[in-house]
């Protein structure tokens, strides 16, 4: 679909009548989105508050639900595969200046998949440093050993005095725009995350598979995500 979608339509959130309930986040994104949320809040308070060996637990829960977003971007439901935000900088363009096709307004918009793409980037960046810094008094990552020392430094100044910052920053930034959709676009966005399901018109949007064989492969794959995030704990000191 190529034809401009009306400024009322996107802030009504593609509401239309006759219209119909979609499954358009399956559950494991639904249930990956809130364990991440709760995950970054409780490494911002683990940091702050000096509590290391819990801030390296969550860092480890971190780096599964990572690994499984990673794999989960390709085996997923329709609207939770990468492929299906992948926008070029045209569709920004138009997505800003409120000409989006109805396509780019189904799962993640031009806009929040730049959001979205930042966030898992940046936190898999500070979880990565975070698995090499050492602060030479009592937290040293499990791969910091494996590691030269001019590597572990700058990972370590990274982790604890820039990442932490863009990290709170961009988390913020998102909860605003969220905030922002919701309440000024009249977008429903919170709704469609806890439930899985947004009303479309009918006929005009595949759903996202989200039976019991997809929540078990589902299953199956963070385990192995789990299993090696459980490994590189091991290698700790």
């Amino acid at each position: 679909m190529t034809a401009s979608i009306p400024a009322q339509a996107q802030r009504a959130g593609l509401d239309a009548s006759p219209a119909t309930q979609t499954r358009i986040w399956d559950l494991p994104t639904r249930v990956f989105h809130w364990a991440l949320a709760v995950a970054v809040i409780a490494q911002i308070a683990t940091g702050f508050g000096g509590a290391m060996e819990w801030h390296f637990r969550i860092g480890y829960a971190l780096l599964a639900l990572l690994l499984f977003r990673i794999a989960w971007g390709f085996v997923g439901g329709r609207w939770s595969r990468f492929s299906s935000f992948l926008y070029s900088p045209r569709s920004l363009r138009d997505y800003l200046r409120g000409r989006a096709p109805p396509d780019h307004l189904v799962g993640h918009s031009p806009l929040g998949a730049l959001s979205v793409f930042a966030l898992l980037l940046l936190l898999a960046v500070q979880v990565a440093t975070g698995l090499v810094s050492d602060d030479e008094i009592a937290a040293s990552g499990p791969l910091a050993q494996f590691v030269p020392g001019a590597i572990v430094s700058a990972a370590t100044y990274w982790h604890a005095m820039i990442g932490k910052w863009i990290v709170i920053g961009l988390a913020s930034l998102h909860v605003l725009a969220v905030l922002f959709y919701v309440g000024v676009r009249r977008q429903r966005l919170v709704r469609p995350m806890i439930t899985g399901d947004k009303r479309l018109p009918d006929g005009g949007t595949a759903p996202s598979r989200d039976d019991a064989a997809s929540r078990l492969l589902a299953m199956a794959v963070f385990a192995a995500c789990a299993a090696f995030a459980t490994w590189i704990a091991s290698l700790r000191p």
